[in-house]
C-alpha cells in the first residue's frame, strides 16, 4: 500500500485546510487510517484516525471539535478537515494505515506511511 498525502499550505488563523490522503489500492478499506503531525523541533504525534469502517473516530485532545475525519471508500481516500486553526497546528502532517481495523494513538501500530503534506499556520 502506498500512501499519497495532498492539501497542505499556507492558511492564516482561523482557517481552514483539507488534507486527503490517497491509497493506492483498496486494501487499506480494511484498515484503521490515522493522522499524525510533526512540528519543528517536536516528535510525530497523533492527530486522529478512523476506523475501518467509518463508524469509530478519535481525536487527540488539542484539536478535538476543530479536526473531523472521514473516509470515501469509492476512491481509497481518507480526509482530515481541520478548521478555526491555530499557529500551533503548523506542522508535517503524515496520513498511515493501521495494522488492524481500527486507528490508534500508537505509531508502532501503523504498517504504511505517506510522505507528508506540509501545514503553516500563520497568527
Amino acid at each position: 500500500v502506498q500512501l499519497q498525502a495532498s492539501g497542505g499550505g499556507l492558511v492564516q488563523a482561523g482557517g481552514s485546510l483539507r488534507l486527503s490522503c490517497a491509497a493506492s489500492r483498496r486494501t487499506s478499506s480494511n484498515n484503521g487510517m490515522g493522522w499524525f503531525r510533526q512540528a519543528p523541533g517536536k516528535e510525530r504525534e497523533f492527530v486522529g484516525g478512523i476506523s475501518w469502517n467509518g463508524g469509530v473516530t478519535q481525536y487527540a485532545d488539542s484539536v478535538k471539535g476543530r479536526f473531523t475525519i472521514s473516509r470515501a471508500y469509492a476512491s481509497s481516500t481518507v480526509h482530515l478537515q481541520m478548521n478555526n486553526l491555530k499557529p500551533e497546528d503548523t506542522g508535517v502532517y503524515y496520513c498511515a494505515a493501521a495494522r488492524g481495523s481500527f486507528a490508534s494513538p500508537h505509531q508502532g501500530d501503523y504498517t504504511y506511511w505517506g510522505q507528508g503534506t506540509l501545514v503553516t499556520v500563520s497568527s
